[in-house]
């Protein structure tokens, strides 16, 4: 039962020789075995690589080595297949990019590895990260945990369906619109997206670079606490990342919120919210009141705005960021008689449906004549969205919302209508739009089907010490972490 431990847990027991980081890394191999079949989270894994990884840090342990600064030691991360690790397959879940590798880490791998961390798996997304659901990967549809015939979220559907179904201790995903919250609340786990800046984005394949941030995926808040830790810092490779210094996360979560500011936006209380969701999240507010947080009423008036907004900016930037895929140097090849052919053949094949509706609508609003229409307006309302959190947090240590307005749907319900599928992430692309902080952590479940519920803290920019202590904090007085989906086994 090794692969349902946390991280702290993890650590603690190999550190203290109670279990080897093979037996760890065994036990998560042996689970993905025995659930992947079924939950598909997982595109691709090496076994030898993982246990290697995984005997070198026992021989270490064992030759005495210091591994008091290695806050992850022993303990199994699998990789968004967004994420370059050296030597490992870098696919994006497209047919555009099969057979790539990865020659060198990303930035995130790095630390990973020197913290003590077996990176191992690369995990399904829907392509290029352009999707909800999970089912715009190339290959196949990553199921929830919680029940197979429904979707995990995406674009991050296998890094949260891994987590859920304890295939591995942590993963790492990406979040553009949504795509670690949004699928850690439909999977029942912990999803944090960090201020824009604090997680280098180097060795991340970009999709919106103005939007992109890397984050965990975990089984509680301490353990998002200490991986951001280990993620978090500037690089100058990186000419987003800022150099801020990294505080220490896990210092923060000292179980009092009182006094504490924590505001409700009306405006994310819209029509189409689930009546058990909602519930879920009024009962999480009386919860932070009856601890001593004072509950503030904010607006965010330009919320509306918001999808309209990201889907002109971040398909705009996905437009020239996927430019590179055109057979010459990354990508597979389909040939034709001249350049033309070649690059219409290349793309044409090789990416999927959404990917090229995203790069038609983002080179329309590029164009010559719709550019002040639409790209140009779209960055002064992202402007206002902005100033919008800028007020709010005047008055407020953390913004509370649901993380979605249902719970997990149905494979298939939403795949033929992408305006809807869409508003999936009406309540978290304004985070990224504004570059502030944002986590989910569960707060509930449906009755029937049982299916988990995700509560959505926004905090400030570089606010992720205030936002990791109120989520502790609620975390550890209701419990709903500690629910298990019917794969952790």
């Amino acid at each position: 039962m090794l692969n349902r431990l946390t991280i702290s847990e993890v650590t603690a027991k190999v550190s203290r020789r109670e279990a080897s980081a093979r037996e760890v890394t065994q036990a998560c191999l042996d689970q993905i075995q025995r659930v992947d079949g079924q939950v598909k989270a997982f595109l691709s894994y090496d076994s030898a690589d993982a246990l290697a990884q995984a005997a070198a840090i026992d021989a270490a342990i064992a030759n005495g080595a210091n591994h008091t600064d290695k806050p992850l030691l022993g303990v199994p991360i699998a990789m968004k297949d967004v994420l370059s690790v050296k030597g490992q397959p870098l696919g994006c879940a497209s047919k555009i990019l099969e057979g790539f590798t990865s020659v060198y880490d990303a930035t995130v791998v790095e630390k990973l590895k020197a913290a003590g961390a077996i990176v191992f798996g690369r995990l399904n997304m829907d392509e290029f990260a352009m999707g909800s659901s999970t089912e715009n990967s190339a290959y196949f549809t990553t199921r929830n945990p919680w029940d197979t015939s429904r979707i995990p979220g995406g674009s991050s559907g296998g890094s949260a369906a891994s987590v859920s179904a304890d295939e591995c201790i942590a993963s790492l995903g990406s979040d553009t619109g949504g795509s670690i919250r949004q699928p850690a609340a439909l999977c029942g786990c912990v999803g944090l997206k960090p201020t824009y800046g604090r997680v280098s984005r180097y060795g991340l394949v970009a999709f919106a670079s103005s939007l992109d941030q890397i984050g965990p995926f975990t089984k509680d808040v301490r353990d998002a606490a200490t991986l951001l830790e280990v993620i978090s810092g500037h690089d100058l490779r990186d000419s987003t990342s800022i150099p801020q210094p990294v505080p220490h996360y896990r210092g923060a979560l000292t179980g009092n919120i009182k006094g504490l500011k924590i505001g409700l936006a009306k405006e994310y209380m819209v029509g189409g919210l689930d009546p058990e969701v909602k519930a879920s999240v009024d009962a999480a507010v009386k919860q932070l009141e009856s601890m001593g947080a004072e509950i503030v009423e904010v607006s965010l008036p330009h919320t509306e705005y918001a999808v309209a907004t990201y889907y002109i900016v971040a398909t705009a930037e996905a437009s020239a960021n996927l430019a590179r895929f055109d057979g010459i140097r990354y990508s597979k090849r389909v040939d034709g008689g001249n350049p033309a052919e070649l690059y219409k053949n290349t793309r044409g094949a090789g990416f999927g449906p959404e990917v090229k509706r995203r790069i038609i609508l983002g080179t329309y609003v590029l164009s010559s004549g719709y550019y002040d229409a639409f790209y140009l307006r779209a960055q002064k309302v992202r402007t206002l969205i902005r100033q919008d959190f800028d007020k709010a947090f005047e008055k407020v240590d953390v913004i509370v919302t649901p993380t979605t307005p249902t719970a997990a749907f149905r494979a298939g319900e939403k795949s033929a209508d992408p305006l809807q599928m869409y508003l999936s992430d009406i309540f978290t692309i304004s985070c990224n739009l504004a570059g502030n902080c944002g986590l989910s952590l569960p707060c509930g479940f449906t009755k029937e089907p049982k299916l988990p519920i995700g509560l959505q803290m926004l905090g400030k920019p570089f606010g992720e010490e205030t936002l990791l202590r109120i989520a502790h904090a609620y975390e550890q007085a209701t419990g709903w972490h500690q629910e298990k989906s019917p794969f952790s086994k």
